[in-house]
């Protein structure tokens, strides 16, 4: 279990993945999205997590240069977009995205979406550029257990990391116990169900319990059921608050009332129904 925002999962190629990330969805390009790295850094993140969809990545990577930490010393993921999905381009989008970032070695690569008829050659890019030493980890996103079954079966890397939507009200329980099964590292993407269910009676007695936020409580049942997660805030006082899960443990109890909160309701698209 972590014990701070330092504390890192091991990959099942050996690679040191932080628990706890800044996700930067929706943050924009330039001063907002500059300030938020570097107010995560400096609250001590080591875990920066972009896309080349959210148009970012400049700023992202300019945060990190100005930073004074150690490039070994912190954890940069990307995507690729839909619309660059395919052998040849997502190498091209890489080269892209890394220009943009300012770095010459991306942590974790993933495929953004499962799109039909591509993401396996899009994997086979990413395949190469982890043997090539472009990237040290490379993954998926937004991948059902049919989806990953299918890379698996046509490829000769597993993939290390599915990042997700997942959260108290989508508990992905099958797929959890898939990647869990396969060694694949499942990570929350919008955590926070986007702000929604946030004043749930469950999340908020527990949050009264623990002397802690809804927010607090719902990332700290993230880290207890071994998933890694990347909340997203542009406000300092919230990037602090969602960085402050050590110290305190959920009980059996606690976890097993926040898995009657599962709807099976997405706040994002449905990776078996998408249109982007």
């Amino acid at each position: 279990m972590p014990s701070s925002i330092k504390d890192t999962t091991v990959l099942h190629n050996g690679v040191h993945m932080p628990w706890v990330g800044l996700g930067v969805w929706k943050v924009q390009e330039g001063g907002e999205v500059e300030r938020a790295v570097e107010t995560a850094i400096r609250t001590g993140y080591v875990s920066i997590d972009t896309a080349a969809v959210y148009g970012n990545e400049e700023g992202v990577g300019q945060a990190i240069q100005r930073s004074g930490i150690a490039r070994d010393q912190l954890f940069v993921t990307t995507k690729v977009w839909n619309a660059n999905q395919g052998y040849d381009s997502t190498l091209k989008a890489f080269d892209e995205s890394r220009r943009k970032l300012g770095l010459d070695m991306i942590d974790l690569y993933l495929v953004h979406w499962p799109v039909k008829g591509k993401y396996k050659d899009t994997w086979r890019a990413l395949e190469k550029l982890y043997r090539d030493g472009a990237v040290r980890a490379i993954g998926v996103s937004n991948f059902q257990v049919h989806h990953l079954q299918d890379v698996m079966q046509n490829s000769e890397i597993t993939p290390m990391v599915n990042q997700v939507e997942f959260h108290p009200l989508l508990q992905q329980k099958e797929l959890r116990a898939f990647c869990s099964e396969n060694r694949i590292q499942l990570e929350a993407w919008s955590p926070l169900m986007q702000g929604n269910s946030l004043d749930h009676p469950v999340l908020a007695g527990l949050a009264a319990k623990y002397g802690k936020s809804p927010a607090q409580i719902i990332l700290r049942w993230d880290l207890q059921n071994g998933v890694v997660t990347i909340p997203k805030s542009v406000n300092e006082n919230r990037i602090r608050e969602n960085s402050d899960l050590f110290g305190f443990e959920l009980t059996a109890e606690d976890m097993a009332q926040i898995e009657t909160m599962n709807r099976n309701q997405r706040f994002g698209a449905d990776p078996d129904n998408f249109n982007f």
